[in-house]
This record gives C-alpha cells, sequence and structure tokens, in this order.
C-alpha cells in the first residue's frame, strides 16, 4: 500500500520561500521511479510544476522555472520541492505523486500519476 505524505505548507508573504517534503512508504524502490509535484488552484485543474525522474533529471514548469528545485532522497525515500521567490499565484493545495515509471516526459497531465498524497496547503500573500 503507497502512502505518500507532504508536509512543510504554510502562509508566507510573497519574496518568501517554503521547503515542502514527501514521505514515501509501502513503494518498493521509490527511487527508480519518476516523481513530482502537482498544484491545485480552487476552481481549476491539477497544473504540474515539477518533476524528477529516477536517474535525477528535473523538468520544471514554466511558471516556477528558476524559483523552484525538486530534488529527491533516495536513502530516505523522501521528496522535497524547494520554493523560492514566492509569488501570490503559486498559492494553491500542493500533492506528492508517484509513477509506476522509471522515467516520464512531458506532455503528461495528472492522469498519468497512480499515487498522490493528501496534498499540502500553500498560501502566499501580496
Amino acid at each position: 500500500h503507497v502512502q505518500l505524505v507532504e508536509s512543510g505548507g504554510g502562509s508566507v508573504q510573497a519574496g518568501g520561500s517554503l521547503r515542502l517534503s514527501c514521505a514515501a512508504s509501502g513503494y518498493t524502490y521509490s527511487s527508480k521511479y519518476c516523481m513530482a509535484w502537482f498544484r491545485q488552484v480552487a476552481g481549476k485543474g491539477r497544473e504540474g510544476v515539477a518533476d524528477i525522474n529516477s536517474d535525477g533529471s528535473p523538468t520544471y514548469a514554466r511558471s516556477v522555472k528558476g524559483r523552484f528545485t525538486i530534488s529527491r532522497d533516495n536513502a530516505e525515500n523522501t521528496l522535497y520541492l524547494q520554493m523560492n521567490s514566492l509569488k501570490p499565484e503559486d498559492s494553491g493545495t500542493y500533492f506528492c505523486v508517484a509513477d509506476i515509471l522509471e522515467n516520464r516526459y512531458q506532455p503528461y497531465d495528472h492522469t498519468d500519476f497512480p499515487y498522490w498524497g493528501q496534498g499540502t496547503q500553500v498560501t502566499v500573500s501580496s
């Protein structure tokens, strides 16, 4: 039974930083699979923010490139998202997701990822 548990969300002012964490359990050899972060704003669809493949190669949405960094600690089965220079439009619920493929390349959407965490709220005020 795969479990993904996010933490690290909160409220910050524009320009601030947050670091999200996602602890994976029940996910054998999680380092061998693609993992990603999605976010959702109320009334809108889920948007891919960043992903990292089994080889460690990251991909970012254009809106966060240069401000967000995705990383993974394979020994600890933990995925991270360092978010700097936050903007109000970054506000939303952030989800940690896991794949059954080692590598996944865009274009993809949220339906391609079978495992989801419960989400953590990020609020950026202007």
